[in-house]
């Protein structure tokens, strides 16, 4: 008698769905850490316009002090950050009152948790020199913002 159907054994299918699986466990939490980041972009990219408001406040008034209140004749940062926070996964841009911490929060929604990004300024030699907050930035520890 002549074979003319042949297929896969059973062992056979069972080694490659076995190999799927694997395959779907590593992928699928490192697809949703690259969305997230994605999605986290967006804050970080927000505080951009209130970096570049607060870096000429500071050349106009001579320092960062006067950056962060609207007293001042300099050019108003605070009407940056409100403005800032128009973004699909962004909740709020902040600026502190001494003009020299911005903290972007992120929506509580879509893969994302809450996160905060916490950038420190500091004015030398006529230049604002920006630094992530590391250690308060709940970004950093999640690798959103490494």
């Amino acid at each position: 008698m002549k074979k003319t159907h042949q297929g896969f054994t059973l062992i056979e299918l069972m080694i490659v769905v076995a190999i799927i699986g694997i395959l779907a466990a590593i992928a699928i939490p490192a697809y949703q850490q690259y969305t997230a980041k994605a999605k986290f972009s967006e804050v970080i990219t927000a505080t951009t316009a209130l970096k570049t408001s607060i870096e000429i406040c500071a050349q106009a008034a001579g320092g960062l002090a006067s950056c962060g209140n609207e007293s001042t004749d300099a050019p108003i940062p605070k009407a940056t950050a409100a403005s800032a926070a128009n973004g699909q996964y962004v909740s709020t841009v902040t600026i502190n009152a001494d003009g020299d911490k911005i903290t972007a929060i992120a929506i509580n929604n879509n893969g994302l948790e809450g996160e905060t990004y916490i950038l420190n300024a500091s004015y030398n030699s006529g230049a604002v020199h920006w630094t992530l907050d590391s250690v308060n930035s709940s970004c950093y520890n999640k690798g959103y913002c490494k």
